[in-house]
């Protein structure tokens, strides 16, 4: 793994999400939409794997990996579609979408529903830390997904992912810790998390060990050298120090882990359909 070149990609992919730009592209287009907790993102990668346009709104359709407001889904992935389509000047057909290991199969149907009901031809609905792996272009390691509602672990060994494990710990536990802490409502106690991410960090760092004591338990047993932090709830500057203390491992992080897995969704939807290993 180049972490530069991933790193580059994922502030292209950063740009476009932030202007509203679309990229000229190649031959068909396919979409991975990612349904996190806290917000909704939509990555499009053409035939050639460049991203060509992103899109991102938040939402509370997702509530511990499971969906608790499927109309709410529906509705903004559809007009996050609908723009990408305008600015893209293409109908975008292919479509996939990822969910914490473990969940059941009664969640991948159910995004499998949501991606049918907003017009997607599904591709596949595959593991969050499998689809990050996928971008980071990784064989062995260990690929930790904390997003705002659940810590999801993949372990790969050359190539095949040999164990997952996911635990209901997430951003949103840190978002009631410090709203508890600092007697502000969970809303407002997001917003400071974003904004100030290392004076937050001292009041979040119990649940952080926790997701750290997570890991830790389900790779005990496995022979992993390196374990790669994606997913927003990672992005604070101590969350590296933390889990390498706690697991006595490599650790890295790339640049903005919130936006790894929906563009690892989009990847492996374009694999998929072209068949490339």
């Amino acid at each position: 793994m180049d972490l530069k070149i991933i790193n580059e990609k994922i502030k292209e992919f950063e740009y476009l999400v932030q202007s509203g730009r679309c990229e000229k592209f190649q031959g068909e287009l396919f979409t991975g939409v990612d349904l996190g907790t806290s917000s909704i993102v939509l990555s499009v990668i053409d035939e050639k794997g460049h991203f060509v346009a992103g899109a991102s709104r938040k939402a509370r359709s997702i509530r511990d990996g499971i969906v608790v407001d499927y109309l709410g889904a529906v509705k903004i992935v559809t007009e996050l579609k609908e723009d990408l389509e305008r600015c893209l000047g293409k109908t975008l057909r292919y479509g996939s979408a990822a969910i914490p290991p473990g969940v059941g199969e009664g969640s991948s149907k159910i995004l499998s529903n949501i991606l049918e009901a907003t017009e997607f031809q599904v591709v596949s609905i595959i593991d969050e830390p499998e689809a990050a792996a996928l971008l980071l272009g990784i064989k062995d390691g260990a690929v930790v997904d904390i997003g705002g509602g659940t810590t999801g672990i993949s372990v790969l060994e050359n190539g095949e992912i040999v164990l997952s494990y996911d635990e209901a710990t997430g951003g949103h536990h840190m978002n009631l810790v410090i709203a508890g802490a600092l007697k502000l409502d969970v809303e407002e106690a997001e917003k400071k998390k974003i904004k100030e991410p290392n004076k937050v960090f001292p009041i979040i760092s119990p649940v952080a060990e926790k997701m750290a004591k997570i890991v830790h338990h389900a790779i005990d047993s496995l022979q992993v050298e390196t374990v790669y932090l994606v997913g927003g709830s990672t992005d604070f500057p101590k969350m590296n120090q933390l889990f390498k203390k706690e697991l006595n491992k490599k650790i890295i992080k790339p640049y903005k882990p919130i936006y790894v897995t929906p563009m690892g969704i989009a990847l492996s939807c374009r694999n998929e359909v072209m068949k490339i290993e």
